[in-house]
């Protein structure tokens, strides 16, 4: 009863800390993305003056333009799917550093895996948070890409994100909300990887140097792994993400 108690604690304690992290990331990384998609997106004809000359003219053109809503433009999809989204990620490396452990023989959690065995708890993780985060996903790109349509003068499509879900619900149903599924799995399975088995080797490096366990690192030690994990993470995610954002 105690081991169902205490896995049930530690189940808790990732889905909270991944949802709180993840709603962290949206708030401070929306804008830079709500950009990414605006680049990404953006159509110049041949004479054509593009919109925007870079990433840096974009963002302060939309925020000259539009103020601050205009960068947080579709912001309520992923928060609406970020809670779960990340959490289903930390929970899904949890469970894959679990089936690590089964599948190797290795019953004590107190024996550290290796990165290889991490690596792969984290392409794991990513088959639980893409069944939360396709839909958003697909959704929120929807909608900024719109934005870009009716600033030319187009006619928006969709009332907001609940509209658009079920607009896509009733042309095509669950398939259609799923739609990028395939290139969102190309897009987090490596960047999980990436992500996660850069974490940990960050933590493990600094708390050898330190001559303490990784468990015992600082705050400033633990955001230095996070932001690395998190260059890691976008070195692989932008080619799938773009390829994504365009179907």
């Amino acid at each position: 009863m105690s081991s169902r108690s205490s896995t049930a604690k530690e189940s808790f304690k990732s889905l909270f800390s991944g949802g709180m992290g993840g709603m962290c990331c949206v708030i401070v990384g929306h804008p830079i993305d709500c950009v990414k998609v605006r680049m990404q997106t953006m159509v110049v004809k041949p004479g054509e003056t593009p919109p925007f000359t870079g990433t840096f003219d974009c963002l302060r053109k939309t925020a000259a333009k539009e103020g601050i809503r205009g960068l947080y433009r579709g912001v309520s999809a992923p928060m609406t799917g970020v809670i779960p989204n990340f959490a289903m990620a930390f929970w899904g490396f949890d469970a894959g550093k679990s089936l690590v452990r089964f599948s190797h023989d290795i019953p004590d959690a107190s024996v550290p895996l290796s990165m290889t065995q991490i690596s792969i708890a984290g392409g794991i993780s990513a088959l639980p948070q893409t069944v939360v985060m396709a839909p958003s996903e697909r959704i929120k790109c929807l909608l900024q890409v719109q934005a870009n349509v009716v600033e030319r003068g187009g006619t928006a499509e969709y009332a907001g994100m609940v509209d658009c879900a079920r607009r896509l619900y009733a042309t095509g149903g669950i398939r259609s909300i799923y739609r990028g599924t395939c290139a969102t799995l190309l897009r987090d399975v490596p960047g999980n990887i990436a992500y996660f088995g850069t974490y940990e080797y960050v933590r493990r490096t600094v708390a050898a140097a330190q001559g303490r366990d990784s468990a015992e690192l600082s705050f400033g030690a633990i955001i230095v792994a996070g932001g690395l994990a998190g260059v890691g993470d976008w070195l692989l995610a932008p080619p799938p993400g773009g390829f994504k954002t365009r179907g």
